[in-house]
């Protein structure tokens, strides 16, 4: 399931960690990368590879946003609504993209080209509210500000 390319490295990482179980989080980053998402048969495959039980694989694919269990669309958008983003408008953001893109938060687009995703802190609370997309940070937001932000996407 992973390439040639990646299998060589996860060798040459083993060499680096105690255990292959510290090696669950690159590996399944490399498997994200290769496949788009990490489905259940690719758990199965990780657990296999790092001789790692699956409830753990899946464990941590479940409770680490970064981890996307099924196809994202080709734009993620992760919007912070930890208290700081809540009391400085992400409730505000939220309404707005979801009225915008006309989905709910945890939905992706028929057409594939969204993804709306709720997520904890992210770190940018004196400039919130705040969500990314991919991986690109935007702060300060305001609805005029979304709007320009995915006019420019589109």
């Amino acid at each position: 399931m992973l390439s040639q390319e990646k299998l060589q490295k996860i060798d040459e990482l083993k060499k680096k960690y105690p255990t292959t179980k510290a090696l669950v989080l690159p590996v399944l980053w490399m498997m994200q990368e290769e496949l788009g998402h990490i489905s259940t048969e690719a758990m199965k495959y990780v657990a296999s590879l790092l001789s790692v039980p699956y409830s753990h694989i899946f464990g941590v694919v479940t409770f680490y946003t970064m981890y996307q269990s099924k196809p994202i669309g080709k734009h993620h958008v992760e919007v912070c609504t930890n208290i700081s983003c809540l009391l400085r408008g992400s409730g505000k953001i939220v309404n707005h993209l979801e009225k915008r893109l006309g989905m709910k938060m945890g939905e992706t687009s028929k057409d594939m080209k969204w993804t709306l995703s709720e997520v904890e802190c992210m770190g940018s609370c004196g400039t919130a509210p705040m969500f990314c997309i991919g991986e690109e940070y935007h702060e300060n937001l305001t609805t005029e500000k979304v709007d320009k932000i995915l006019d420019g996407l589109k």
